[in-house]
Formats: C-alpha cells, sequence, structure tokens
C-alpha cells in the first residue's frame, strides 16, 4: 500500500513538473516593461514588473522626462502637484504599484483623486507589461497612452 501511494506521488509529481504547475495566472518568470510611446507633459510613463515563482514580486511604476530624470525625484513637480491636487507622484506611483503587486492583475485597482490620468496611463501600461509576461517577451513594449 505504502508502495502504491508514492508511486501515485511521484507520478503527481512528475505530472505537476511538466505541466508548468505554479505558474500563476500564465505568466513566466522575468522582467517586463511598457512604456508610453510618448511623452505627456514632458514625462514618458512606465510600469516594470518582476515575476518568479510564476508571481509578480515587484512593480515599478514611473515617469521619466527626456534626459532619463525620474518624475518622483522632482521635488519642485512634487511640491506643485501637491498644492493643486492633494497628490504627488511618489505617493500614487507606490501606490498603483503597491495595489498591482497585491492584486496580481490590474483589475479592481482604484484611482486615487488627483491622479486619475495617470491612472488610466497606469491602467494600460499594467495590461501591456503583463500580456509581455504571459507571453514570456522580456522586450519593452510602447503604449499608446493617449487619452
Amino acid at each position: 500500500m505504502k508502495k502504491r501511494i508514492a508511486a501515485g506521488m511521484l507520478l503527481l509529481f512528475l505530472f505537476a513538473a511538466m505541466t508548468g504547475c505554479g505558474e500563476k495566472g500564465g505568466i513566466k518568470d522575468g522582467y517586463y516593461t511598457a512604456q508610453a510611446a510618448e511623452f505627456s507633459h514632458g514625462w514618458k510613463e512606465y510600469v516594470t514588473i518582476m515575476v518568479k515563482g510564476g508571481s509578480i514580486v515587484s512593480v515599478e511604476y514611473n515617469a521619466e522626462n527626456a534626459s532619463g530624470f525620474i518624475k518622483s525625484w522632482d521635488n519642485a513637480y512634487m511640491q506643485n502637484m501637491f498644492h493643486v491636487s492633494g497628490t504627488y507622484p511618489n505617493q500614487y506611483t507606490r501606490y498603483y504599484a503597491g495595489e498591482l503587486l497585491d492584486h496580481q492583475n490590474a483589475d479592481g485597482i482604484d484611482a486615487l483623486s488627483g491622479a486619475t490620468s495617470s491612472y488610466g496611463s497606469f491602467q494600460k501600461l499594467a495590461a501591456a507589461a503583463l500580456q509581455q509576461a504571459e507571453k514570456g517577451d522580456s522586450s519593452i513594449v510602447m503604449v499608446d497612452t493617449a487619452e
């Protein structure tokens, strides 16, 4: 009886290994980036995800200008935006990235008040990065984020 159970467990383990069991949602391990095709107000947004063990383990959402300067590091922009809309890039980019990490997909993430335009871009970029992860294609995908 013990030999049958052991043989059954071995067959189950081999079947799981051969079918790729453990890759959540069909996403493949690696780094995947989706970037806005065009600059908007001087910034080009991007989402980069790292997938390990079939799950998203790291998310970066941000924007850069033509010289490569990161939007979340721009203190003058932060102060301006905060006084006008009540949020700023370092806050909303971390929020959206954290929500994608928690949900493991872009569905069900609520927009932050004051950052709804970036929310729309984030949704498109996150979906494109996840599509790349499903294909296992680590090339940077360019996305039309214009509204």
